[in-house]
């Protein structure tokens, strides 16, 4: 068996992706042959070598774009790595139909140490990290590759306001949240507030389910949360050295700038 045919396998199996250790189980070539069969298959574009050791397959359908869709890819990928992750904010955000001015990059959530960043061609995948990992609030979805993590729709809210300044800060996302509250429902924000850790951003993801007019259950089992211990004044978008002053509404979030949704 040669590398096209183990990929031309691959893909009648709707598989997507392989690692090196995979191949040379299924193939008695050298190493050398297979590391020459594997350069040439790079240069037609017909794979590409995503990570040391780990390779994504292109079939024709998708070969005009020279990337596919991440949930085809990235089970397999992180059982590779032995990580945990979940696709979150812009990435999990499309798929609940809250993708307005979404930018060609995927963003994925993983455990600490964080990982680079990946930039070649034209695939561009971003790695956040959460100070806590929980396995809540995380949702199995189906591709035809198999199954792959996604943030529910409550997390993804929170880990947009939480990373906003990575972001492109809250205008970028306002039109996003404000489509992604229609998602969330009471047992996802019930889940959330059993354990995320940073009480700022639930003061900030009060406030904005309030602006973007969100059911008002789900406002308050924010509220509720956060009667139940102190917290103090913040700013809506952080800015380093810069004290937040008085504050006069319930969340103690001083908005500091501009909020202008693009919906």
């Amino acid at each position: 068996m040669t590398v096209s045919d183990y990929i031309h396998k691959c893909l009648s199996n709707e598989e997507y992706s392989f690692s090196l250790e995979e191949l040379h189980s299924e193939i008695d070539n050298s190493k050398v042959s297979i590391k020459r069969e594997l350069s040439r298959l790079v240069e037609k574009k017909i794979i590409i070598n995503l990570r040391k050791g780990f390779y994504l397959i292109i079939p024709p359908r998708y070969s005009k774009q020279e990337q596919i869709p991440i949930q085809l890819y990235i089970e397999k990928l992180f059982k590779y790595l032995n990580r945990n992750y979940y696709l979150s904010v812009y990435s999990a955000a499309k798929f609940y139909g809250a993708s307005h001015q979404q930018a060609q990059r995927e963003y994925v959530m993983t455990e600490l140490p964080k990982l680079n960043d990946i930039k070649k061609d034209s695939l561009d995948i971003r790695f956040f990290t959460n100070s806590k990992w929980s396995n809540k609030n995380i949702l199995v979805r189906k591709s035809d590759a198999g199954i792959f993590k996604i943030s529910s729709p409550a997390l993804t809210a929170v880990d947009l306001i939480h990373h906003q300044t990575k972001l492109g800060g809250i205008n970028r996302m306002l039109a996003i949240l404000e489509e992604l509250s229609e998602e969330i429902n009471q047992n996802d924000v019930d889940e959330l507030l059993t354990w995320y850790p940073n009480k700022s951003t639930l003061q900030r993801f009060g406030f904005l389910l309030e602006e973007v007019n969100a059911e008002q259950v789900l406002i308050n089992q924010v509220r509720e949360h956060l009667k139940e211990s102190n917290y103090f004044p913040i700013l809506l978008s952080p800015k380093t050295g810069v004290k937040p002053g008085a504050v006069n509404n319930f969340w103690k979030v001083v908005v500091n700038i501009n909020l202008e949704s693009d919906l």
